[in-house]
């Protein structure tokens, strides 16, 4: 049975490595459109490509039990594979795998291609002791049918389609498939949450993201500052070839470049990552005295599969180098600033980890995600099982042999998103002004306090795209191989 796998690394994100792969599983199949409802003999045949995948590539394949149930329902089947994670009785077990019916709505999300409004958001408890929840604006998709309707960073949403958002129905409000959505308002008045009589109504649609969200030069305290707000690391929209949105990354460092630009801020807050390709792209921009000989990171595969993939193809399978580009800016950097949150994760920390041999790193924000470790998006590319899965494959670490972050990195710098949101690169968003101020030692004006958000998090929109963290791993030449 042939299968396409889409190697990732580290965490919520990596760049796109496409193995076609000849698998020792030569039994041909009738076609299984399997679901969770489906026959004992299609949850078989599912549970069994799943088995075989999984025992092969798996970062803990030697954990995997000796004798699982293969009549589970295919979901539960990979479930029941995995090591997963515990505090006490499995520290280092898996918190990333997943698995999903549709391959192909799982690699146009990898792309950036998603049914959506255009909002992403971060949801949190109303008040402490309540049940009932807010989503907090984060930013509006450009072009999207929310930017469309007039949604705008800050705006806080209370309630869907009449119902008052709770701990017990948001998931279902806002995740549930539905198109049509008639958001009703809250707001700030006096240190409280005001319900209004303001409703915005936007029906979701098929919507290819921009990563690329938007740049900035500040000339501050006789610095020239470069900020970047980068969502997520794609090279190009789904089913392109091509490498369009990383095109944009090196345009902006070429402006930086012809700018003079000596400080950097790179805001990664709301970056869940994405392919390696693009993390290596972005690295090679900034890093200082950087080029193809020296390496960004390296992986860790499982002890099985490591001594075939180094017979194949030698030590160089596990490196991802810098790569050569003439709008690096790395020779005018001391340092770089990155902003970050608990939606900063994977190909997110991999810049942060990567780039640390080679220069300071400074964090400000928030305890990024924690994932270092990288997956891979495995098909059966004779088409005859529509699932994809998504199993944690490797560990990486940077040219230093790190790779101790699996709980996030803590900020050297702490600043909470404040409730009353500033619009991005907007000098005194509490972010931006707290590294311009790390910059040139002053902070600059700020047209009103911000209003503390003291609040619990339930979690955000972006981190449940595609798993919430994923790292996919690049490679130019598509290979081959029988195991």
């Amino acid at each position: 049975m042939k299968n396409t796998l889409r190697l990732k690394t580290a965490g919520w994100g990596m760049a796109l490595l496409s193995i076609w792969l000849l698998s020792s599983c030569n039994k041909q199949t009738d076609l299984v459109t399997p679901t969770a409802t489906g026959t004992t003999s299609d949850n078989q045949t599912v549970d069994n490509w799943i088995l075989e995948n999984m025992r092969e590539y798996y970062y803990w394949n030697d954990k995997i039990p000796a004798t699982p149930d293969l009549t589970l329902a295919p979901s539960d089947f990979f479930e029941s594979l995995l090591y997963s994670f515990d505090a006490t009785l499995r520290p280092d077990g898996d918190r990333f795998s997943w698995i999903e019916e549709n391959a192909d709505d799982l690699s146009a999300s990898l792309s950036g291609e998603s049914t959506t409004t255009g909002v992403e958001f971060t949801l949190y408890l109303r008040s402490q002791g309540s049940t009932n929840v807010i989503a907090q604006v984060l930013y509006v998709l450009p072009n999207s049918p929310a930017a469309a309707a007039g949604f705008k960073r800050g705006d806080i949403i209370s309630k869907v389609n009449g119902q008052t958002l709770t701990t017990s129905n948001y998931a279902s409000l806002l995740y549930s498939g539905g198109t049509s959505f008639a958001f009703g308002l809250a707001e700030v008045q006096n240190s409280a949450l005001v319900d209004t009589d303001k409703s915005i109504s936007v029906t979701a649609t098929t919507f290819q993201a921009n990563p690329v969200f938007m740049d900035s030069v500040y000339n501050v305290g006789g610095k020239t500052v470069g900020y970047l707000v980068y969502n997520q690391f794609v090279p190009a929209p789904n089913n392109s070839t091509g490498s369009e949105y990383d095109d944009q990354i090196d345009a902006i460092f070429s402006n930086f470049k012809a700018k003079g630009v000596n400080e950097l801020v790179l805001d990664l807050r709301y970056n869940p990552g994405g392919y390696t390709s693009s993390s290596a792209n972005l690295a090679s921009l900034i890093g200082k005295n950087v080029d193809q000989t020296k390496v960004y990171f390296r992986e860790e595969w499982n002890t099985s599969l490591t001594p075939y993939l180094k017979q194949q193809y030698g030590d160089e399978f596990f490196l991802q180098r810098f790569v050569n580009k003439s709008q690096n800016i790395g020779s005018n950097l001391q340092r770089v600033f990155v902003l970050t949150t608990e939606g900063t994760a994977s190909a997110s920390e991999l810049i942060i980890n990567g780039l640390r041999p080679y220069m300071t790193v400074t964090t400000i924000g928030t305890t990024t995600y924690g994932k270092n470790v990288g997956s891979i998006t495995i098909v059966d590319d004779s088409g005859k099982i529509k699932w994809g899965m998504q199993p944690i494959v490797f560990k990486s670490f940077n040219s230093l042999g790190q790779s101790d972050y699996s709980s996030g990195f803590t900020p050297n710098v702490e600043v909470q998103e404040p409730i009353n949101l500033l619009p991005l690169g907007d000098v005194n968003e509490a972010l931006l002004n707290e590294a311009l101020f790390q910059i040139v030692g002053s902070r600059t004006a700020r047209r009103a306090a911000a209003e503390p958000n003291h609040l619990t998090s339930l979690g955000s929109s972006f981190q449940r795209k595609a798993g919430g963290g994923r790292m996919i791993k690049n490679m130019l030449n598509v290979k081959t191989f029988k195991l």
